[in-house]
């Protein structure tokens, strides 16, 4: 089959506006969307997943890996998708946290989250992760398959072009074709042109710094043990992935580095360049080997002044970008999705318009305080410990120790990072819409 199901001219003979959706951008925060409301819905809702980048299909994100939460697997779960995931997913049994330099010889354990009492009480399952790495073309392929299968059409056009009116919006794509739907969801990324057009600002800034992505081979077991490394220039992450590879097991890392010395670690040979992951990576897991990567991306942080616009939603990193150290992104934009889809799916059964207004502030208030709340934590994490100060690095350990001996910290950061914390939209909690 097919990547993606094309539809010539305009849709007639499709359902009116009121009951039709499209999501500009096929990430997986949006495929998550689309394959929800169409799993609960079914041929009563039309929706339409927009994307240049679906010609190239899950290959276009290879290299990448995510941290999936305990409750974004949840609903992955509740939306039977897990099963597709899991073969991909490698879980994540323990965080070990340390603060030295590139050259300390030894690297003290300041923090460390595990599978234990702390860890089961706040994921609610005995003994359950509360995070897995997962390869993100596995997961990308799973849910276009998925969306295929629920009857989501998919078709490998942009939008140039979102008016809002009274009852619908008219949405004109690249391909020539216009529909009328009642609701658009931007999740077309960071520069995002359906917000910009709908004239929502933009507050943030970039960092000095540059995210370094790779997957590493390895010759020892990881275990589902997480490192991260918080060294002078930004923190130095080892994530686990499934066993494979030449070595027998991989991990994918996550560097952050001054962006103005990025030429220089990465600009030579390969050798060159395995030395230096050499010198942050450690021996724990003994011999290592590049199996793809690295590759170098220049790391922002911001957040829409507005998570809405007359018959808009925004979706993912159209709505917020944060730093990569707490390997949260993704789980945000999941939130996202589980809480539009809630949002849409009140409004159909009372009958309404989903793409009202009401309908989408409700949607914006459940997720504009925990989004900013996470810009702001990764922000000041960074600036805490991105830095070789002697008087911050006595503080922050001291305050890390602290945190490791009282459980009541820990499992609130547990919590967290399982996205299992406060007010959760159903299907993060594991319950159907």
């Amino acid at each position: 089959m097919s990547t993606t199901d094309r539809h010539p001219g305009n849709f007639t003979g499709h359902r009116p506006g009121s009951r039709r959706l499209l999501v500009a951008g096929a990430g997986i925060a949006s495929l998550t969307l689309a394959v929800a409301l169409k799993r609960t819905h079914g041929p009563a809702l039309d929706v339409t997943v927009c994307d240049p980048g679906l010609e190239a299909g899950a290959a276009r994100h290879r290299g990448r890996a995510y941290a999936v939460a305990a409750g974004p697997r949840r609903m992955f779960e509740q939306l039977d998708l897990w099963p597709r995931i899991q073969p991909a997913a490698e879980p994540m049994r323990r965080l070990v946290i340390s603060d030295s330099r590139v050259g300390d010889p030894v690297r003290p354990v300041f923090l460390t989250f595990g599978d234990g009492t702390e860890a089961r009480r706040d994921t609610g399952a005995e003994g359950e992760p509360f995070a897995h790495m997962v390869e993100a073309e596995p997961m990308v392929s799973a849910l276009l398959d998925a969306a295929r299968e629920v009857g989501v059409r998919l078709t490998a056009a942009g939008v140039r072009a979102a008016v809002p009116g009274p009852r619908a919006s008219r949405v004109s794509l690249s391909d020539g074709s216009t529909e009328e739907v009642a609701l658009v969801v931007a999740a077309d990324g960071a520069r995002s042109a359906l917000r910009e057009a709908a004239g929502i600002g933009w507050v943030g800034w970039s960092y000095p710094q540059s995210g370094i992505v790779a997957t590493i081979q390895h010759a020892r077991d990881h275990e589902g043990r997480a490192f991260e490394h918080f060294l002078p220039s930004g923190p130095f992450a080892i994530l686990p992935l499934k066993a494979g590879g030449a070595l027998g097991h991989r991990s994918s890392i996550v560097w952050t580095e001054r962006s103005a010395d990025v030429p220089a670690l990465l600009g030579g040979d390969a050798a060159e360049t395995l030395a230096e992951i050499e010198r942050r990576f450690g021996a724990e897991l003994g011999r290592i080997a590049l199996e793809h990567g690295p590759s170098a991306h220049p790391l922002h942080l911001g957040i829409a002044r507005s998570f809405r616009a007359p018959r808009l939603a925004l979706l993912g990193d159209a709505a917020h970008v944060i730093h990569p150290l707490a390997g949260q992104g993704l789980n945000l934009g999941l939130a996202g999705a589980a809480a539009l889809a809630e949002a849409v799916t009140g409004a159909l059964r009372l009958g309404l318009d989903p793409g009202a207004d009401a309908v989408l502030r409700d949607y914006e208030q459940s997720r504009r305080f925990d989004s900013v709340a996470m810009a702001a934590a990764t922000d000041g994490l960074n600036r805490l410990f991105s830095n070789d100060s002697l008087t911050l690095r006595l503080t922050r350990d001291l305050g890390l120790g602290l945190v490791d001996r009282m459980p009541g910290l820990k499992r609130f950061f547990i919590g967290q990072a399982s996205a299992l914390r406060g007010e959760t939209p159903r299907l993060l909690r594991g319950e159907a819409l």
